[in-house]
């Protein structure tokens, strides 16, 4: 089965999220380097890869650094965008593996413009003269070998905060860090519980292909919830849980993240068929209340959710099956949309598994 890449609009959230983690790669390799030559240049053994050492002047290391920014960010942008996407479906050590050594092949394509430009601009020397400088200054000295190493560190460096920010959403790992759920805090949230439709015959029919078909499925989901600020709680099977703080605003951006994955589902539904030869469907839950938060975990720590809440809004996207409906929400939810009407309908009381009393539930018409 041939692998089609998916598609999210150009102006997702999912895309532009991506521009200040670049920013911040490249303001970091920016200091980075720049410490490291002030280190170095402090050092008695410090040895400068221009053969004059008057060449350590304020403008040649000004232009040195702006050198470093530029390619830092065309760096940053290979690694968070275009090799990400191009590198999605292999294996996650060769990911990491062909990552690294790009890099490091871009880090020496960084040295070659701070060394041309430095022998064009401030010493006044010729292209063919400057080209002709780097290769002896590079390849006949030692400081390559050693460069090479910062490089490879630099990046496995990187790729490693990179992954470790991506295995959060956004805000929890600082939360984390910072310390704020190290004592449990009751907190008013909105909880979406969405999943797929008819997952059973859909695995039954895929067989092995059931798990590549749930990731696509997941990244479309996920990428409709980003869109509107929700942050990802869970993801279990096929089943996705986000999250909001609770407020009129945010109960709107918890519907308009069910319009939005929709969208982005459509777009990709010649994918979805040329992979799977299935348009996936999905339902969803949504409830809002007070959650208690708390930090668990010794060796895997993690931010985790509980409370009535979250335990009716995965009740009421189970209510889906039984009363034949896409999205229902409880009537908390509708009293914070404030909705017309004819934007949504009763459901009557349901009898939700595991609660004492009845819930009046909506079905949204969107």
């Amino acid at each position: 089965m041939g692998v089609s890449r998916l598609i999210v609009p150009s102006g997702s959230i999912v895309n532009k999220r991506k521009l200040p983690i670049i920013f911040v790669i490249a303001i970091c390799w920016t200091l980075a380097d720049f410490i490291i030559f002030l280190i170095k240049l402090s050092s008695d053994s410090f040895s400068f890869k221009y053969e004059e050492q008057e060449s350590i002047t304020l403008q040649a290391i000004l232009l040195r650094e702006i050198n470093v920014l530029i390619v830092s960010f065309i760096i940053g942008f290979l690694l968070v965008s275009v090799l990400k996407r191009f590198l999605r479906h292999t294996l996650p050590v060769f990911h990491f593996l062909i990552k690294t050594l790009i890099l490091i092949a871009a880090g020496l394509v960084m040295s070659f413009f701070i060394y041309i430009t430095y022998e064009m601009i401030i010493g006044h020397r010729t292209f063919n003269e400057s080209i002709h400088r780097f290769a002896v200054n590079t390849f006949n000295a030692g400081w390559i070998i050693p460069k090479m190493a910062e490089w490879g560190s630099l990046y496995i460096l990187t790729q490693l905060a990179i992954e470790v920010n991506e295995k959060y959403s956004p805000g929890v790992f600082i939360d984390i860090m910072l310390g704020r759920y190290l004592k449990p805090r009751e907190e008013d949230r909105i909880i979406i519980f969405i999943d797929l439709r008819n997952s059973t015959p859909i695995a039954e029919k895929l067989g092995t292909n059931y798990f590549e078909f749930i990731r696509d499925f997941i990244f479309c989901i996920s990428a409709g919830v980003m869109e509107h600020d929700g942050r990802i709680y869970q993801y279990v099977g096929d089943e996705i849980v986000a999250w909001w703080p609770s407020s009129r605003e945010n109960a709107k951006k918890a519907v308009s993240s069910l319009i939005e994955s929709r969208k982005i589902l459509n777009i990709n539904n010649d994918i979805f068929k040329s992979n799977y030869d299935i348009v996936p469907e999905y339902k969803a839950g949504i409830h809002t209340g007070k959650v208690t938060v708390g930090q668990v975990g010794i060796s895997k720590k993690e931010l985790v959710m509980s409370g009535d809440t979250i335990n009716t809004a995965s009740r009421i996207r189970s209510a889906c099956n039984d009363l034949n409906q896409k999205f229902l929400v409880s009537k908390e939810i509708i009293d914070l949309l404030q909705m017309e009407d004819w934007q949504s309908e009763s459901m009557g009381d349901a009898d939700l598994k595991g609660k004492n009393e009845n819930l009046e539930l909506f079905a949204l018409k969107i």
